[in-house]
C-alpha cells in the first residue's frame, strides 16, 4: 500500500463510521454497567431498622415490609408480662442502616413457660447442692421450709406447696421450694432411760434397785 492509498483510507468515510460506532458502543456498555452495578448495590440507599422489640410480630413484619425489609423468627423466650409472639430481641440494633430487602432476625415470645426435668434432690443431698443444682438449670427458689430432722439435708421439694418429685417436668418461672431438716432430731433409744443411766456410771435410781432385787 502507498502513502497516497494510506491517507485515502484514512479519509475513507466508512472507516470513521466503524469508529464511531465502536466509541458509541463502547459508552453504551460503561453507562449500562454502571447502571447496573448502582441497581445491584442499591448505592446511597440505606434504610434505618426500627425498634421491633415489644411489638407483636405481625405488626413487627407489616412495619418491616413496608419499608422494604424483612423479619426472620430464629428463636424463643419467655417473658410473663408480655403476650405471646411479642419480639424480645432483634438481631440488627434499632437504628442501623441496611440496604433493601435485608432480612432481620428476631426473638419472640413463648405462649407458656418452658418447662426443666427436676433432677432427683429430695433425701439425696445437702441443702447448698440442692441449691446451686437447681439455679444452674434456671430455676428459681423459694423461701425455705424447714422441718424437724438432720441439718440442712434436703428432705422434698415443692411447687405452689405441692410436693415434686425427680422427673416431672415444671415450668421455670415456677419457684422451688426446698424443705429442709432444721436439726432437731429426736434422740432414739431402745430400753428404759434409767438402765441407760446405769450403765453409763450414773447411781441407779431406788426403781432400779427394786428391779433387779
Amino acid at each position: 500500500m502507498t502513502y497516497k492509498e494510506f491517507i485515502n483510507g484514512l479519509k475513507s468515510p466508512k472507516l470513521w463510521g466503524n469508529c464511531l460506532g465502536m466509541i458509541v458502543v463502547s459508552i453504551l456498555l460503561l453507562i449500562g454497567t454502571f447502571v447496573f452495578l448502582n441497581y445491584h448495590t442499591r448505592h446511597g440507599e440505606n434504610i434505618a431498622v426500627p425498634d421491633l422489640r415489644g411489638m407483636s410480630y405481625s405488626r413487627a413484619l407489616d412495619k418491616m415490609l413496608s419499608l422494604g425489609l424483612d423479619i426472620e423468627v430464629t428463636d424463643s423466650g419467655y417473658v410473663r408480662n408480655l403476650p405471646p409472639d411479642a419480639i424480645l430481641e432483634q438481631q440488627v440494633k434499632p437504628g442501623s442502616e441496611v440496604k433493601s430487602g435485608r432480612v432481620v432476625r428476631v426473638t419472640i415470645n413463648s405462649a407458656s413457660s418452658p418447662t426443666i426435668t427436676l433432677p432427683d434432690l429430695a433425701d439425696n443431698c445437702s441443702l447448698h447442692e440442692a441449691r446451686a443444682r437447681l439455679t444452674a438449670i434456671g430455676f428459681k427458689l423459694a423461701p425455705i421450709e424447714y422441718i424437724a430432722g438432720e441439718h440442712d439435708w434436703v428432705y422434698a421439694l415443692k411447687v405452689n406447696g405441692n410436693s415434686v418429685v425427680a422427673g416431672q417436668r415444671i415450668p421455670v418461672d415456677s419457684p422451688i421450694t426446698i424443705v429442709v431438716g432444721d436439726g432437731n432430731v429426736e434422740d432414739e433409744f431402745n430400753g428404759d432411760a434409767m438402765l441407760e443411766d446405769y450403765i453409763f456410771g450414773q447411781e441407779p435410781s431406788d426403781t432400779l434397785y427394786d428391779f433387779y432385787y
